[in-house]
């Protein structure tokens, strides 16, 4: 197990993507700035989708423009169909991330196309990004449960990362987009995945729906998953599932990593006070337990 566990903080982009608030480019940037003072090196910065969809991330392209430039911190930015992947490399964005979703059903109410035909797309963007050498990740999303099939298969999700991983990709992300999973549906998937392909590097992205993100976390460490996303203060979650509540907030893995005498790199005070600083903008307390509770001893 290694000692130092990478946070990629979404709160930017997945974070403000489904609040009723729309911030302003300036609040957007601040949240950013905050976030790497904190010592947050990679981080979910936009996404370039359709705005009247998702009218939060509008502004992608002023976002873009206005991010410090710095050679120590990664931003991402998440696209979903060729369009965006116009724009993102029209922004010269660092790296870009692709999203399918294991369920059908939800793949069409999140993105307008089958998990086939989004397949398909990011097999085309594949081959765009391979001869332009701009980095890339997938997320395989709903990839423990979906609000409209119910339970997914493990095989089914295990297909997906297979074929992933035939176009070239190394590091691929299960998204746990519901808050579905326990512990050990995630052991069980990250054992499988590593069984039948060694040579992955495997994320994480869990949302805390079901009070369960932290401890699917402590799993995924066990079995040597390395890199997680999380969310200042606890916010976010899909607009387009139902009932949808936040990623796991970013001080409360902290925290716990911590404890267990693991490494970061990113000041869980700071994150604090930047959780509690988004408030304001927001209109809105946080979910986040350790923006509240603090961290021990204080």
């Amino acid at each position: 197990m290694s000692d130092f566990i990478e946070i990629v903080d979404v709160s930017p982009r997945d974070g403000l993507q489904s609040q009723p608030v729309l911030l302003s480019v300036e609040h957007k940037l601040e949240l950013i700035n905050r976030l790497i003072d904190a010592g947050v090196r990679s981080m979910e910065a936009v996404s370039f989708v359709n705005p009247k969809r998702v009218p939060q991330m509008a502004d992608a392209e002023e976002v873009v423009r206005g991010l410090p430039q710095r050679g120590d911190v990664t931003f991402i930015g998440l696209v979903l169909n060729l369009r965006g992947f116009e724009r993102a490399v029209a922004c010269n964005i660092d790296e870009i991330n692709c999203a399918v979703v294991a369920s059908d059903t939800f793949n069409q109410r999140n993105q307008g196309a089958t998990t086939e035909q989004t397949m398909g797309v990011i097999k085309e963007i594949t081959r765009e990004i391979q001869a332009a050498g701009i980095n890339m990740g997938v997320t395989v999303s709903a990839a423990f449960g979906c609000p409209f099939e119910g339970e997914m298969p493990m095989e089914k999700v295990v297909r997906l990362v297979q074929r992933l991983a035939a176009m070239g990709y190394t590091d691929i992300s299960l998204a746990d987009t519901i808050g579905a999973a326990g512990p050990s549906d995630v052991a069980a998937m990250v054992r499988r995945i590593r069984t039948l392909e060694p040579a992955l590097s495997l994320s994480c992205h869990f949302h805390n729906t079901r009070n369960t993100a932290v401890a699917n976390t402590y799993a995924a460490i066990q079995e040597g998953v390395t890199s997680f996303d999380a969310s200042c203060g606890g916010v976010g979650g899909c607009p387009f599932a139902p009932a949808a509540t936040g990623n796991v907030a970013t001080e409360d893995l902290l925290y716990m990593i911590h404890r267990m005498g693991l490494k970061t790199g990113i000041d869980i005070n700071k994150i604090i006070e930047t959780a509690k600083w988004l408030e304001g903008p927001l209109g809105t307390s946080m979910p986040a337990m350790l923006t509240r509770a603090g961290v021990f001893p204080a």
